[in-house]
């Protein structure tokens, strides 16, 4: 008989699977979960990928960094838009999406039992990643607004503590963190001898003028900065799997190690789709974003007719809306108000649980992504949320 194994007994089950499951068990269901967008890659990227896959070397392994151009587009992007120079201090590493980039990098920091402080609610990819590596994440409430407790955090340093995270644009909440509160996270971090896990997959998706900052631009960060990006959000690339992250340079050893065993490499398509994506650049996406600036106004509006039932900040940035509706009755399996919506009203969210919100006897949270439809299915699936929740809470009219 095969002894039982426990590695993964603490790692929660993903949370997209079973809405999706949900989504097919009922057709006709508007999914407003899963966090994509509505828009494929760039028609001109697309088109130019036939001819550059005559190249006979591209289906070989190439080194553990990335292709060369894509590399050399990425450290430009980076200087122009995020004010990131790659010097002696850092380098650049492409990986199969920005969740890997991230898994690596807990791999190449931390050992087993080493802590990692997360604001709440988190990205549950990223709690996942760090239980996986036998490492313990560490929850720290943020602000009412979703904007970061900064004091919280520095009091949840230990002599364990092996690094911070922040997500902003954040998954779920949506909300853009402050230049302020970032370089606060970042001085803590230099302070005290860790590094500073700044995710900036949803960079380009800020509204009302409000500006994305990476914490890697601050002069001497690249030391104990480690920065995150995705081509999935941006450019419609999820299902192709791309991303980056820039990372201090004395850290190489061991990010090689990690992804030469778990990768080698990026798969050469993607890598290549990714390069002439970035041709495209910025000017690309912003019409898709200010498209999403008016979905967002949208929903907003319509989540409103709750009234009193609900409570929202009117965050500045990604494609969600995290909501806090009233507990569930004592006894009430989780996922029940989700799976009853889904059966009766075909309209399926995120439950708050899978961020870390598990007291739903107290307040039941729920992710909305206005993403990954057109604006009319958006609008339909709100309209079937809003009804949804009357009828949970017994004040349809």
């Amino acid at each position: 008989m095969i002894r039982p194994h426990h590695r993964l007994a603490s790692v929660e089950t993903p949370i997209i699977p079973t809405i999706a499951a949900l989504v097919r068990n009922n057709p006709g269901t508007i999914s407003l979960g899963q966090g994509v967008v509505n828009y494929g890659p760039p028609a001109e990227a697309i088109a130019a990928l036939p001819s550059m896959m005559g190249d006979g070397s591209l289906h070989k392994y190439l080194g553990v960094s990335g292709h060369p151009g894509l590399v050399e587009a990425i450290q430009a992007k980076l200087a122009q838009e995020n004010q990131v120079q790659l010097g002696s201090d850092a380098m650049l590493m492409v990986t199969a999406g920005s969740n890997m980039a991230f898994l690596n990098s807990v791999l190449a920091v931390a050992d087993p039992g080493d802590e990692f402080i997360l604001p709440m609610p988190f990205y549950f990819n990223q709690e996942m990643a760090i239980r996986m590596c036998g490492c313990v994440p560490v929850p720290v409430p943020a602000n009412d607004d979703w904007s970061l407790n900064v004091e919280a955090m520095a009091a949840a340093i230990t002599p364990r503590t092996r690094a911070i995270v922040t997500v902003s644009p954040n998954n779920p909440t949506g909300a853009v963190y402050s230049e302020a509160s970032l370089r606060a996270i970042n001085a803590l971090c230099a302070q005290h001898g860790l590094y500073h896990f700044s995710d900036e997959a949803y960079e380009y998706f800020t509204y009302e003028g409000v500006k994305h900052f990476s914490p890697a631009s601050i002069p001497g960060a690249m030391k104990h900065t480690l920065s995150f990006y995705s081509m999935s959000k941006n450019y419609g690339m999820a299902s192709w799997r791309v991303g980056y992250v820039v990372f201090p340079s004395d850290l190489f050893d061991a990010m090689n190690k990690v992804q030469d065993t778990n990768l080698i490499c990026a798969p050469m398509p993607s890598q290549l789709l990714a390069l002439q994506a970035l041709k495209q650049g910025k000017p690309w996406v912003q019409p898709k974003v200010e498209a999403l600036s008016q979905v967002r106004q949208t929903v907003y509006k319509a989540l409103e007719g709750l009234g009193d039932l609900v409570q929202f900040p009117k965050t500045q940035g990604a494609f969600y809306v995290l909501m806090k509706l009233p507990g569930l009755a004592q006894g009430t399996e989780p996922i029940a108000f989700n799976r009853a919506m889904t059966e009766k009203f075909k309209v399926a969210s995120i439950p708050g649980f899978a961020f870390g919100l598990t007291q739903v006897h107290e307040a039941n949270y729920q992710r909305l992504s206005y993403g990954a439809l057109d604006a009319a299915s958006v609008a339909e699936g709100v309209q079937r949320y809003v009804a949804a929740v009357q009828d949970w809470y017994g004040t349809r009219g």
